[in-house]
């Protein structure tokens, strides 16, 4: 039964959170793939207004939900969601509900101007594990993304400190005359993505397969005398000053 109390003029790309419904219902047929008739029969009341559904469709990323084309808005039961996903939610952070997944892709449920928490997935083959970038973007103002890229530029000539480092740093004032705060910090990844040159920084080097190295066995006859003796050219290049051996086969 779903009790949220639907109005037109909700976008058409938008996914609503809904505390107050018990099932997952979409109206937008591009968000949804395999639609079909289902076995069972949902029957909605939303206020005053009966619906029967008989179609259900594939959400990608997520499961099955109901398909209704007459309704007004594509709604996620948030009791469902935290069924098959981590959910989050701080109201001091400002940062709306976090559905996170084992792959670490979120989704950013914003609250609308009505109320109503939602998230903008403009692009259709976007689904409820990833964001687009014109969605995050258009989640925050400009001055926030504007601060977003302080936060970044500050961060990679410091360092590029761990965030919870970061915080500690603005708050004790330990960067002088520093223009950004600890709520610029925290969104600064939801809106710009992690910090590549932290990551590559950070990232230890994994172990690389062992080389086979085949036999000239499996190698054309032809091939065999024509280059069975093989003559290389080899020098030694230096890159910054580190040494490197070239070599350069002839006639191959």
């Amino acid at each position: 039964m779903c009790s949220l109390q639907v109005k037109a003029g909700i976008p058409v790309s938008w996914i609503l959170l809904d505390s107050q419904s018990t099932v997952d219902v979409f109206s937008n047929k591009k968000l949804l793939t395999n639609i079909g008739d289902s076995k069972r029969t949902l029957i909605l009341f939303c206020n005053t207004r009966k619906a029967i559904i008989t179609q259900k469709g594939d959400l990608k990323g997520y499961d099955s939900v109901w398909y209704y084309p007459q309704g007004n808005a594509n709604i996620l039961s948030l009791r469902n969601v935290e069924e098959k996903h981590k959910v989050t939610y701080d109201s001091s952070m400002k940062t709306g509900f976090m559905v996170h997944k084992a792959d670490g892709n979120n989704l950013v449920f914003m609250p609308s101007k009505r109320g109503l928490y939602f998230s903008d997935v403009t692009n259709y083959t976007a689904h409820v594990v990833t964001n687009t970038a014109d969605s995050i973007k258009n989640k925050y103002t400009v001055k926030e993304y504007a601060n977003a890229h302080k936060v970044r530029y500050i961060q990679d000539i410091i360092g590029r400190p761990a965030t919870k480092d970061y915080i500690e740093y603005v708050e004790k004032g330990l960067i002088p005359i520093c223009p950004v705060t600890k709520q610029d910090i925290l969104r600064v990844k939801d809106m710009l993505g992690p910090n590549l040159g932290s990551v590559k920084g950070k990232t230890t080097r994994k172990t690389p397969e062992r080389v086979t190295i085949n036999t000239l066995d499996n190698l054309p006859n032809g091939m065999l005398e024509a280059h069975g003796n093989v003559t290389l050219a080899t020098d030694i290049m230096y890159i910054n000053k580190i040494p490197f051996i070239i070599t350069l086969s002839r006639a191959i």
